[in-house]
C-alpha cells in the first residue's frame, strides 16, 4: 500500500514535468492550470490502473499448487468506469496439495481455504468438506475428530453440488 502511494505520488510528478517540458518547447503558450490537471488525471490514472492489475499480479505471484476457486468483482457508484469494466478486488483460492484425506472417512476431505482482499491481509480458513452429501465445514475454532477419524464438532452447511469449495476439492 505504501509502495503504490509513493508510485503515485511519483506519477503525479511525472505528468507534471511532462506538460512542462512541453510548455518550455511550445515557448509557454500553455496555460498554467495544465500544469496540475496533468499531475491530477496521471495520478487518477495510476491509481485505477493498479487498481484493475492488483488481481493479474497477486494471482500470477501465488505458488504452485494453488488454485483460485471465486472471484468477487467491484462495482461502486462512485468509480462509475466500474460499471462498464468492474474489477476483481477480492478473491478465494484453496492449496490444493493441502487437501487431506482419511481412509476411515472418504467422503470427507480438509482443505486449507486462502481469502485475499485488494486491502486486506490474506486469510487462512481451514474447511472440512464432505464430497457425497455436497456440504462443508468451516472450521474457525479448530476441530475435534472421533476415533474413526469423523468430525464431531462441525457445523455443516449444506450447499450446491457446483460450489467452487466443493468441485475444487473434490475433483482433486
Amino acid at each position: 500500500m505504501f509502495l503504490e502511494l509513493i508510485g503515485t505520488i511519483f506519477a503525479g510528478f511525472a505528468f507534471a514535468g511532462i506538460v512542462m517540458v512541453l510548455n518550455k518547447l511550445t515557448g509557454g503558450r500553455l496555460p498554467r492550470w495544465m500544469t496540475p490537471v496533468a499531475a491530477g488525471l496521471g495520478m487518477i490514472g495510476v491509481t485505477i490502473a493498479s487498481e484493475y492489475s492488483w488481481y493479474d499480479r497477486t494471482r500470477d505471484a501465488l505458488p504452485e499448487g494453488m488454485a483460485v476457486i471465486q472471484e468477487v468483482e467491484s462495482r461502486a457508484f462512485y468509480r462509475p468506469w466500474t460499471y462498464a469494466l468492474p474489477f476483481v478486488d477480492r478473491f478465494a483460492a484453496i492449496d490444493a496439495s493441502s487437501v487431506r484425506k482419511n481412509d476411515q472417512v472418504p467422503e470427507q476431505r480438509l482443505v486449507d481455504l486462502y481469502l485475499f482482499g485488494r486491502w486486506a491481509p490474506v486469510s487462512k480458513l481451514p474447511v472440512a468438506v464432505n464430497c457425497e452429501s455436497f456440504s462443508r465445514a468451516n472450521l474457525i475454532d479448530g476441530a475435534e475428530f472421533a476415533d474413526n477419524g469423523r468430525l464431531l464438532n462441525a457445523d455443516w452447511i449444506d450447499v450446491a453440488a457446483n460450489d467452487p469449495i466443493v468441485e475444487a476439492t473434490c475433483g482433486v
